[in-house]
C-alpha cells in the first residue's frame, strides 16, 4: 500500500491499494512519510473505507479535532463490535466523532440538551446503551469531560445507526419516537396508566420494535392464524380497536401501513398489559 495523504498528527493516513482508498490508522504510521511512500504495514492498528464523497468530510474531520478525541471515539467503535461481535458501518467514524466533538463543545460552556426519548432508548437498545455509558466513562478518563446520561443514550442511538445499514439514523431516532406516541394513545384510548418497570410493558416495546423495523426495512411481517385473528377481534375487541388507532397514526404521521397481522400481536400484548 502507498500512501496518498497523511493527516492527524501522523497517525492516519489515506492510502491506495487495488486502486481504492482506503484510511488507515496506527501509531506513528505517516512519521516522516510523504505521498507514494510504502506503508509499514507493522504499524496498522484499523483500516477502513469511506463512501468516495465522505473522504472530505473525514479529512477535515481530522484536521479540526484533536487527536485524543479521534482516538477515543476509535476505542468506542472498537469496543461496541466486541460487545456487538459484528462491524459497524464505517460511516460511524463520521457520525459518532462529530457527534462526540459537537457535545463536548457544547458541555464546555454549559449546555446540556436533554434526550427526551432515554427511558425508551433504554429499553429497546440495551446493549448499545450499555455501550453508552461505557464511552462516557471512557470519554470522562481520557479527555476529563464529565458527559451526561443523556448523552448516553445519543451514543446508543449511532451505535444502532450503524449496525443496521437499512435504517438511516432519522429512522433510529423515529422508532423511539414513535413507540413513546404509541404508549400515549394506548393510556389514552384505555384510560390507563402503564407500569413502565412491568415485564408486559418491555414484551410490548420490543415487539413494536420489530415491528416498526420490519415495517421500515420491507421484511415480511408474522403471520397470524386467521381464525385467531378472528378470536382476538371479538375477544379483545377494546384493545384490537387501540390497536387500529395506532395503525392510523402511523399511517397519517408516517406513512406506514401496518397489516392486520401486526394489529393483532399489538392488540395481544396490550391485553397482557392491562391483566398485570
Amino acid at each position: 500500500m502507498r500512501i496518498q495523504k497523511v493527516l492527524n498528527n501522523n497517525n492516519v493516513v489515506i492510502v491506495r491499494e487495488d486502486g481504492q482508498e482506503i484510511i488507515a490508522r496506527g501509531k506513528g504510521l505517516g512519521y516522516q512519510k510523504k505521498a507514494n511512500d510504502l506503508v509499514n504495514s507493522d504499524l496498522i492498528e484499523k483500516v477502513f473505507v469511506l463512501a468516495e464523497k465522505e473522504y472530505s468530510s473525514f479529512e477535515q474531520m481530522v484536521k479540526r479535532m484533536p487527536a485524543e478525541l479521534i482516538h477515543v471515539a476509535e476505542e468506542i467503535i472498537s469496543y461496541a463490535e466486541r460487545q456487538l461481535q459484528t462491524r459497524l458501518n464505517d460511516h460511524i467514524r463520521i457520525a459518532l466523532t462529530d457527534h462526540l466533538s459537537f457535545a463536548i463543545e457544547r458541555l464546555k460552556v454549559g449546555v446540556i440538551v436533554h434526550n427526551k426519548l432515554l427511558p425508551e432508548i433504554r429499553l429497546l437498545y440495551p446493549r448499545e446503551y450499555e455501550i453508552g455509558c461505557w464511552a462516557s466513562k471512557k470519554i470522562a478518563q481520557r479527555l476529563g469531560i464529565i458527559m451526561p446520561e443523556d448523552e448516553a443514550g445519543y451514543i446508543a442511538l449511532h451505535i444502532h445507526t450503524a449496525k443496521i445499514s437499512q435504517m438511516d439514523m432519522g429512522m433510529t431516532m423515529n422508532v423511539p419516537t414513535m413507540i413513546k406516541e404509541i404508549v400515549g394513545i394506548i393510556e389514552q384510548q384505555l384510560g390507563i396508566d402503564l407500569e413502565k418497570t412491568s415485564m408486559a410493558y418491555q414484551r410490548l416495546l420490543t415487539h413494536m420494535r420489530f415491528a416498526l423495523q420490519r415495517l421500515v426495512t420491507g421484511k415480511d411481517i408474522y403471520d397470524i392464524d386467521p381464525d385467531l385473528l378472528d378470536m382476538i377481534r371479538i375477544k379483545c375487541k377494546a384493545e384490537f380497536c387501540c390497536a387500529q388507532v395506532i395503525a392510523r397514526f402511523i399511517r397519517q404521521e408516517y406513512e406506514y401501513e401496518l397489516p392486520d397481522n401486526e394489529l393483532g400481536y399489538i392488540a395481544l400484548h396490550i391485553r397482557r398489559i392491562c391483566q398485570s
